[in-house]
């Protein structure tokens, strides 16, 4: 399935139905009186999010979601039908934009939430309504309100515990996959990943979900590269884990560039707690991997701690380091199968 976080979807509330006007004519009675109904009311336009669903590919073959209006009064003082509602179903994580693509109108981050994008308008009054002593045969109506049009955003954020950050070939995508079943596309060129990728990881009997998004280079917030829109789908984690190439001259250099993306970007991202980690030792001798570690050390004011996606080392500590960052209510917990019982006759 492709992946697609960000579409643009026109939605249109149902109008409601206008009001009646008639009046009881039957034999024997002389003074029938009026006897329109009100009209139906148009349906709403709602959002709801679903289990199943990890993108929005479903909302680029369809933009155009209108509501049904409601049906009009009819006489015998029948009200007329109310418009259905339209559904559009989203996966958890998803936030409703504005046409501005800056003002949220709703956050959709548990599963079977609903936001009513859009109200249907009310149905009119037929001419019973209207009926009073001094005037017995009302011949008006009213017409039945207007729906409610309008141009939202659809922005997927993945629901993660932690993220990843990195230049690109930093080793993402190679410690997801030795620390999850997640199989991401790895390779020894630059921007391998092109999407968001979702791991399961699990240390100590607890298990955490790890996103991995594509690298970010200098001027990412600028638009070069990828750029920095894919950081969205780690604004919900509690932990970054930043991963710096061992085997880059400038490891510094390479913190510091993303350190800078992460401010740029804005909210509060570069303020969430990270843990830095110094990939790639294998490729290190023991001297090499000492110096880069302490100048890391320094540049971060933080401990950095020592791993080998590839070659697993070290790959356990870092675990339990960002899963110190995350709290329990987070966490899931691994329960271990049961033996069946012996079958007794």
């Amino acid at each position: 399935m492709k992946f697609l976080d960000l579409a643009k979807v026109y939605i249109r509330s149902g109008s409601g139905g206008g009001g009646a006007v008639s009046f009881r004519r039957e034999k024997y009675i002389e003074y029938g009186g009026p006897d329109g109904g009100d009209g139906g009311r148009g349906g709403d336009v709602i959002v709801e999010t679903v289990d199943g669903l990890n993108t929005l590919i479903d909302f680029r073959y369809q933009q155009h979601f209108f509501a049904k209006n409601g049906q009009h009064g009819m006489g015998k003082q029948r009200t007329g039908k109310d418009g259905d509602d339209i559904i559009l179903r989203v996966p958890v994580g998803t936030e409703v934009l504005d046409e501005d693509e800056e003002t949220v109108l709703a956050d959709m981050t548990e599963l079977g939430q609903r936001f009513v994008l859009a109200k249907g308008g009310n149905g009119g009054f037929g001419n019973l309504h209207f009926k009073s002593s001094t005037n017995q045969a009302p011949r008006r109506a009213n017409p039945g309100q207007a729906g409610v049009e309008r141009t939202i955003w659809l922005r997927l954020k993945l629901i993660a515990d932690a993220g990843l950050l990195g230049l690109p070939n930093a080793g993402k995508s190679t410690f997801l996959a030795a620390t999850s079943n997640a199989r991401p596309k790895i390779a020894d060129y630059p921007f391998t990943t092109l999407h968001p990728n979702l791991g399961v990881v699990g240390v100590d009997n607890a298990e955490f979900v790890i996103a991995d998004i594509p690298g970010l280079i200098a001027g990412a917030s600028e638009g070069r590269g990828i750029g920095d829109r894919f950081l969205g789908h780690v604004e919900r984690c509690s932990v970054l884990l930043h991963l710096v190439d061992g085997t880059s001259d400038d490891i510094v250099a390479d913190y510091e560039t993303i350190i800078g993306e992460l401010e740029a970007y804005g909210g509060h991202l570069a303020d969430k707690p990270r843990v830095t980690a110094l990939n790639k030792i294998d490729a290190l001798d023991e001297e090499e991997c000492s110096e880069k570690r302490q100048a890391l050390e320094k540049a971060s004011g933080a401990r950095v701690y020592e791993m080998s996606g590839v070659a697993r080392d070290g790959v356990t500590e870092v675990l339990r380091a960002l899963r110190s960052e995350i709290s329990e209510d987070r966490l899931r917990q691994k329960t271990a199968l049961e033996e069946p019982e012996a079958w007794k006759p």
